[in-house]
């Protein structure tokens, strides 16, 4: 379970996340939504750790650690994972290499490492889930690539290390059509796998037609002020967040 309890964060001495309690149990999808500037991403970060995120008060914990005041590579080591939404540009590293040394360094669900041969059938299966060529595995990590080829990069992460816990912030943005289906089709799958948590961090109503979450969110100034079903998105659709009722 990633259970966040309470949790404030202030950005460059600016309270941004104001008592965010959120529990993901595994096999869970929930989906995040609300206004530009709600905290979202904020939220993001502050799970994984992110420098300059500074956690005034609250505790996260995964499966029952404390992980509060660990570093991000603790927080990968015990099975969370967050997909960026703007994915940096690491030069000279190539993406098959970084994920070969990522693989071979985690610690979950064991610490069997992959030789490089057998690192590569197994990265080029999960590669063809989302139509990634052999040459895309070793240009430099999201040098020179686009924004939709980011995100799909960032999916092809998450299914090399199958984390625990997924936290995919707005990796629809940028997408076409095809990109969105061989993407979401991807976290639809690894989420049938029945126990992994995924938070899914998004504006757009177009990704229930990919994905069925167990629950839906909506943040407003740093609060999670209502949480229900997939209707929750069809409200907002319809009727825009100044519509939906908190009280309930």
């Amino acid at each position: 379970m990633l259970e966040i309890k309470n949790l404030f964060c202030s950005i460059n001495n600016k309270e941004i996340l104001k008592g965010v309690d959120f529990t993901i149990n595994p096999g869970e999808t929930h989906i995040i939504m609300g206004p530009n500037g709600s905290g979202k991403s904020t939220l993001a970060s502050a799970l994984s750790g992110k420098p300059g995120v500074i956690l005034t008060s609250g505790s996260i914990s995964i499966d029952g650690v404390d992980i509060t005041k660990e570093n991000p590579t603790k927080r990968a080591n015990l099975g969370l994972f967050l997909a960026f939404q703007y994915p940096m540009e690491i030069p000279g590293v190539s993406l098959s290499n970084a994920l070969r040394l990522a693989y071979n360094n985690k610690t979950y669900p064991t610490d069997q490492k992959l030789s490089p041969v057998k690192f590569r059938k197994y990265l080029k299966e999960k590669a063809e889930i989302l139509g990634i060529s052999d040459s895309f595995l070793e240009r430099n990590l999201n040098e020179g690539a686009s924004g939709g080829e980011k995100k799909k990069s960032e999916i092809l992460q998450m299914l090399v290390l199958s984390p625990k816990y997924v936290i995919l912030d707005e990796v629809d943005s940028g997408l076409d059509v095809d990109a969105l289906k061989k993407v979401f089709g991807a976290i639809r799958d690894i989420g049938d796998v029945g126990d992994i948590g995924i938070v899914v961090i998004t504006h757009y109503q177009r990704i229930l037609k990919y994905i069925t979450p167990d629950f839906v969110h909506i943040m407003v100034e740093g609060k999670i002020v209502k949480s229900g079903g997939s209707d929750l998105v069809q409200q907002i659709e319809e009727g825009g967040y100044q519509k939906i009722d908190v009280r309930e």
